[in-house]
């Protein structure tokens, strides 16, 4: 018997759904919990939306001082230390040096020299063409009037802080060779807010750095005890279990040891195949049970089945808190 397959006329209209393409994930960055580096979510938010109503209130006025549209836009904060700042500035670069009027301390806002001299130029009447030429520096008249234009411009900066933290700073001196200016301890924490600034037709890139010390402070102590709610206390309580589930996944190396023997730098050099090192351990002492260079547990040593094994006899209490 022969089949016979019928196909229609008209076959139904295929429904095709769009793939959309995920973007690659940025490359994972390594975290030292030595020296953890990060704002907490809230104060990120606080500094963000400060930071970013000084850059409309900076922008304001350039606008009206140099009679050309100006936009101040902030990019991100982040927490880094003043050696990774200061690798990530440009060379040169004109960075002006202010005080933090409260603290006497140092913070910098940092911009392009030729972004300057634009400004100047409008200043004068001119188009905003500036002036170009690699390792120009600012003559005294022309730092004076940028002073001036950021002297104005800074103080919106006290207003755009208000409520949050106490932040006024006085322009003193012009530096161009970050690696030069020792404005603090190079592990010291920095917060460091990146704008994009548009002048006409011209962007820059702008950093302003202040002291982490200054900020964080008056942010921990505005905190206050944190008041949540059960929805919140619950979730937060499940990170909690979960975060503990996870670790206890975590693979562990665990080593088993003899006590250390100290020999010289001959003996190790002279090591042949067939030498005897002598151990002082005594057969009747127990192991030590190590896990990342810390004795957690002493152990008897033994053997489980055709395999060697050893059997833990003691637990060391402090030593495992502290691990």
């Amino acid at each position: 018997m022969s089949g016979i397959v019928t196909v229609p006329d008209t076959l139904p209209a295929r429904t095709s759904v769009p793939t959309q393409r995920r973007g690659r994930a940025a490359e994972p960055e390594a975290y030292d919990f030595r020296r953890p580096m990060t704002l907490q979510r809230d104060h990120a938010r606080h500094l963000q939306m400060a930071f970013e109503r000084f850059g409309r209130q900076f922008g304001n006025q350039l606008t009206a001082r140099l009679r050309a549209v100006t936009h101040l836009t902030l990019d991100g904060v982040a927490l880094r230390t003043y050696d990774e700042y200061v690798n990530m500035l440009p060379t040169p670069t004109a960075m002006m040096l202010c005080t933090v009027t409260h603290t006497r301390q140092i913070a910098i806002l940092q911009l392009p020299v030729h972004a300057t001299l634009v400004w100047i130029d409008y200043l004068f009447g001119g188009y905003g063409r500036g002036d170009d030429r690699d390792g120009r520096e600012l003559t005294d008249i022309e730092l004076s009037l940028v002073k001036d234009l950021l002297d104005h411009a800074l103080k919106d900066l006290e207003y755009a802080f208000a409520g949050l933290a106490r932040l006024a700073l006085t322009v003193g001196e012009v530096q161009y060779h970050p690696q030069f200016v020792q404005a603090a301890a190079a592990t010291d924490a920095m917060i460091v807010a990146s704008f994009t600034l548009r002048v006409g037709e011209r962007e820059d890139a702008v950093t302003l750095m202040v002291p982490a010390d200054v900020m964080l402070a008056q942010l921990r102590a505005a905190d206050g005890p944190v008041a949540r709610s059960d929805d919140e206390a619950a979730a937060a309580a499940v990170t909690t279990a979960e975060l503990e589930r996870a670790m206890q996944d975590v693979p562990v190396e665990v080593a088993v040891r003899f006590s250390p023997v100290v020999v010289h730098p001959r003996d190790v050099i002279d090591l042949a195949v067939g030498d005897v090192l002598p151990l002082s351990h005594p057969s009747t002492e127990l192991l030590d049970v190590v896990v990342d260079g810390v004795v957690l547990a002493r152990a008897a040593a033994g053997s489980h089945g055709s395999r060697l094994a050893c059997r833990v006899v003691t637990v060391e209490e402090n030593q495992s808190c502290t691990a």
